[in-house]
């Protein structure tokens, strides 16, 4: 190359962070790395957007993502960006529930933010595209976006589609409700085998309203993602749409400088609880929206859930509370079919700002979803004809949960239970419980040292919760724990019981056949216990020895917060 051809490389925009790494004569080793992956000068003078890409063989959820982050390079590419794409872990939770593995999910939240938001802080990038696919992708990837403050665009990848069964859709939650089934004598083992190689057909995150299609719907509430992007299914051409017209979009994102501190606000916070309480969501949407917040510096308190479920009605009936899945709420409009029910009934910030730099209500004007009223679905209800007149989130207190437990309310939502307890100090003895046929109507089971720092990894606990539903008990027993539950669970199970009883929450002062009462109106957690007598038994309690000593598992028991704050482990975080 001539010097009068190296004075016409193209000019790069001086604002750019990635200029510390592509130009000036003292960058021409750093140029030379880039030649060698087949970047040119056009691109060197670009935008450099990271692609985060958690793609692996581990889980369906994830498989596909490769496709997926392709079609958003190559929409990068074409609106003049320069893209990198550069990859990160995931944990398949279906596959991980019920075993010790399972400690490891939130914990890969944590290494995911950690490790996005290292790429690009090192790498010098302007902008980001995060990709998801199974549920902590999607929290770990926002928090990333909210950490270093670039520019990002977030990108769902899409759900699976329902398996069918006996002429009816399945997901995977009816499988882990069938292993219930199974040991009640309800269901024989060869039709659970059926049931099991029909259950998913392909690639994508688990079908219904569980933990992944919660958070991705709820990037669209908060302005992370575009309106509409979060129920096209994986293996659509319209998933590949979305990823493009993301990839796009991160370019227009990136020259107007629109970051997440721009539009991430309590309001858009309290529009993605709104929207939550609306479809049933998970209640680990709980758990990361406060650490969502928590990052964001933003003061969310776990109590902002009950206000806004008290005035926002439950509308739409998907599973796993209903039969639908989020496949049947995409034909029909997805996502902003819902946000526009809420808007129009004053039940969203319609002037919280989205990554477009649109108010969310401009974005709905521009989209105009249908109305619910106008469609002929019975699982959309409208605000003024609801399922249910509050949102699905309950969060209770009491002398059990001084700083709250979770619960959603997915069938008969005036529940009431007040018994013994029969305590169970981590998930295997009380899923042995379980299988063995012990359970009867009206009891409460308590699992505890299962919380953020106890566990550590706070584990979601669907094989317990599904094997009580798969026996018919989903209304009528009680679980609690300190620890999660899945998304794809129903009933009477409450979980982020905190304190946490490794840190001596009053939790860890229960005793079999001590009495408590859960009542989900009054928002009431309690043993019957005198102060006095918590104390006593806590001051007689050694703190259990640590599960892990050594490795990442015994980092994060040593760094996760309160469930009650999100279980963040930033240090720079709000709660920290």
């Amino acid at each position: 190359m001539s010097q009068q051809e190296r004075r016409e490389r193209p000019e790069k925009d001086p604002d750019l962070r990635s200029n510390e790494v592509t130009e000036g004569v003292e960058k021409a080793p750093h140029r030379a790395m880039f030649r060698a992956m087949g970047y040119d000068d056009e691109d060197l003078a670009s935008p450099m957007v990271g692609v985060a890409n958690p793609a692996a063989d581990i889980t369906p959820c994830n498989v596909h993502l490769d496709d997926v982050a392709d079609a958003a390079y190559e929409g990068i590419d074409d609106a003049g960006g320069m893209p990198i794409e550069f990859g990160t872990i995931t944990i398949s939770d279906a596959i991980s529930m019920g075993t010790e593995g399972m400690k490891a999910s939130l914990i890969s939240r944590e290494v995911i933010a950690d490790s996005v938001e290292l790429v690009s802080f090192g790498e010098r990038m302007d902008g980001l595209v995060t990709i998801g696919g199974c549920d902590k992708n999607m929290p770990g990837m926002m928090m990333a976006s909210i950490r270093t403050d670039l520019p990002s665009v977030f990108l769902y990848g899409g759900s699976i589609m329902p398996g069918e069964h006996d002429g009816r859709e399945i997901t995977i939650q009816n499988v882990f409700e069938g292993v219930g089934a199974v040991a009640d004598g309800e269901m024989s083992e060869d039709e659970l085998d059926e049931m099991e190689r029909q259950a998913c057909p392909g690639a994508g995150s688990c079908g219904g309203m569980f933990t992944a299609n919660t958070m991705a719907s709820i990037s669209e509430a908060l302005g992370f993602a575009p309106l509409g992007s979060a129920s096209p299914p994986a293996e659509h051409e319209s998933r590949y749409d979305v990823a493009r017209d993301s990839g796009e979009l991160v370019l227009d994102v990136v020259e107007n400088d629109r970051k997440p501190s721009d539009f991430l606000t309590i309001e858009s916070f309290e529009n993605a609880i709104a929207l939550q309480v609306a479809v049933g969501g998970s209640t680990n949407a709980v758990l990361h929206l406060l650490a969502l917040a928590a990052e964001a510096g933003v003061d969310l308190d776990i109590e902002q859930f009950n206000e806004i479920s008290a005035r926002t009605p439950k509308i739409a009936d998907l599973q796993p509370g209903g039969t639908r899945v989020m496949n049947d709420l995409h034909e029909v409009g997805g996502v902003p079919v819902v946000l526009k029910a809420l808007d129009d009934a004053g039940l969203l910030h319609g002037d919280a700002l989205t990554v477009t730099g649109n108010t969310i209500s401009e974005e709905l004007e521009a989209l105009d979803p249908p109305a619910i009223e106008d469609l002929d679905v019975d699982f959309l209800n409208t605000v003024e004809n609801p399922i249910h007149e509050r949102g699905a989130i309950r969060i209770l207190s009491g002398n059990l949960a001084p700083d709250g437990a979770v619960i959603k309310i997915t069938g008969e939502d005036h529940l009431h239970h007040e018994g013994p307890v029969r305590v169970f100090e981590e998930e295997s003895g009380a899923m042995e419980y379980v299988q063995e046929g012990n359970v009867e109507s009206g009891d409460a089971i308590v699992i505890r040292n299962e919380g953020p720092r106890g566990g550590p990894g706070m584990r979601e606990m669907l094989g317990v919760t599904s094997a009580v539903a798969g026996q018919g008990h989903s209304e009528d027993v009680a679980l609690l724990t300190d620890g999660r539950f899945s998304g794809a669970t129903r009933g009477f199970s409450i979980g982020h019981v905190a304190p946490e009883a490794y840190v001596g929450g009053p939790v860890a002062a229960l005793e079999d056949g001590d009495t408590i009462t859960i009542d989900i109106d009054d928002l009431e957690l309690s043993v019957d216990l005198s102060d006095e007598e918590l104390e006593e038994r806590l001051a007689d309690r050694d703190t259990p020895e640590p599960n892990y000593t050594n490795g990442v598992l015994a980092k994060y028991h040593r760094d996760f917060g309160s469930a009650a704050n999100g279980a963040v482990t930033n240090p720079g975080a709000k709660w920290e």
